[in-house]
């Protein structure tokens, strides 16, 4: 399997493909992406705004029409096209650089459209937020049916993905129907947690993590000793990082590993590998709050987990896609073979045999999903069928 090839680069054809595994549309994704392809060949920063334009318009007019379906009472209808119109304002955004006209009233959107479009579509999907550092961190807490005292797994976003998009993944309602609670967050240099509060990234993933496990003793359908911990992309670093240095996890999975991301920022430097989004190192100085290159680079250069994997020793799953071209699948093999101390380890890579074999499984997210659920049902303790 590969990823669908529409456009003339990999950064657009990822976002596209990001859409597709999240639920869009065919027929949709073909009305906004036909009058891009001209855009697209001016290479994958000059034509983003274009871009939004045409999945902006789409998001719009979806959410006209949800807007009939309420006034008529069909609030299931409603919310399945407002979580449409959600998605294509949260991809729409995520293609623009930092301070991009448009790009904050298109998150706001993302937001309200995600709210109103889970509550009426009847799905488990509570935004909750907690203090943390003289602010707030938010996240969307997907209840397992009838959980009590039950097992419960935080989720992490990459290094541009959103709590929003950690949801339409797939893996929280995966887990859900495994009797597993799943707490999508929006760390510090994503989501709310950057373009809201204005928290930028740590290489120390643990403070933050530690918060929401402070959080989950409290809720009465988490079991405290039955809590693990999974990231997609650069949470391959975040998550590693997380369980080895908070003694309350359980259990650890990483969906994409991202053993060296310090060394990969060397490699992108020489134009090794693909980007994630467009206007690439702008983003990256944002998401760390740096001032320059220099300072971005000094910022980043903890995120190895070089001298971390040893600490864990909880059951570990790494995970990587065979054909991964952002990052490498040597990192995959060094992340599992520091696992030196866990109670258990396992190291899965996806292959043309089955799919999932791009970044994150971005070809098809399917396989990726079941197995890293599995996984959780088989270590905490879940349903498997």
């Amino acid at each position: 399997m590969a990823l669908f090839q529409y456009f003339p680069n990999y950064v657009w054809n990822l976002s596209l493909a990001i859409a597709l595994e999240s639920g869009a549309k065919i027929g949709e994704i073909v009305d906004m992406c036909a009058p891009l392809l001209d855009a697209a060949e001016r290479g994958e920063d000059a034509g983003t705004p274009a871009f939004m334009a045409q999945w902006v318009a789409m998001a719009e007019r979806l959410s006209g029409l949800a807007d009939e379906d309420e006034a008529r009472g069909r609030l299931f209808s409603a919310g399945e096209k407002l979580k449409r119109a959600s998605l294509y304002f949260a991809v729409a955004e995520r293609m623009q650089g930092h301070g991009h006209p448009g790009k904050a009233a298109t998150y706001a959107r993302q937001l309200d459209s995600f709210e109103k479009g889970t509550r009426f579509a009847g799905e488990s999907a509570e935004r909750v937020e907690i203090p943390y550092e003289g602010k707030t961190l938010s996240a969307v807490w997907t209840r397992a049916p009838g959980a009590a005292n039950g097992p419960t797994v935080i989720y992490c976003n990459g290094l541009d993905s959103t709590k929003e998009l950690l949801y339409f993944s797939g893996l929280p309602q995966a887990l859900a129907k495994r009797g597993i609670s799943t707490l999508s967050v929006d760390q510090p240099g994503t989501g709310e947690a950057l373009r809201l509060q204005n928290l930028p990234a740590t290489h120390e993933s643990e403070r933050w993590a530690s918060a929401w496990v402070d959080w989950l003793e409290t809720q009465p359908e988490v079991d405290p000793k039955r809590i693990g911990m999974t990231g997609i992309s650069l949470g391959g670093y975040y998550t590693p990082r997380a369980v080895a240095f908070e003694p309350r996890f359980a259990a650890g999975a990483v969906w994409g590993a991202n053993h060296d991301w310090a060394e990969v920022q060397q490699k992108r430097l020489r134009r090794e590998g693909e980007n994630p989004v467009p206007h690439y190192w702008g983003h990256v100085l944002w998401v760390f709050g740096a001032t320059d290159m220099d300072d971005f680079l000094e910022k980043s250069k903890g995120m190895t987990l070089d001298g971390v994997m040893e600490r864990i020793t909880v059951p570990f799953l790494v995970t990587h896609g065979e054909k991964d071209r952002q990052i490498g699948l040597e990192y995959a093999h060094k992340s599992y073979d520091q696992l030196t101390n866990a109670a258990q380890r396992e190291l899965k890579i996806f292959t043309a045999r089955e799919g999932g074999v791009e970044h994150v499984g971005a070809d098809n997210m399917a396989f990726g999903k079941d197995y890293i659920a599995d996984w959780f049902a088989d270590t905490l303790g879940g349903k498997l069928g």
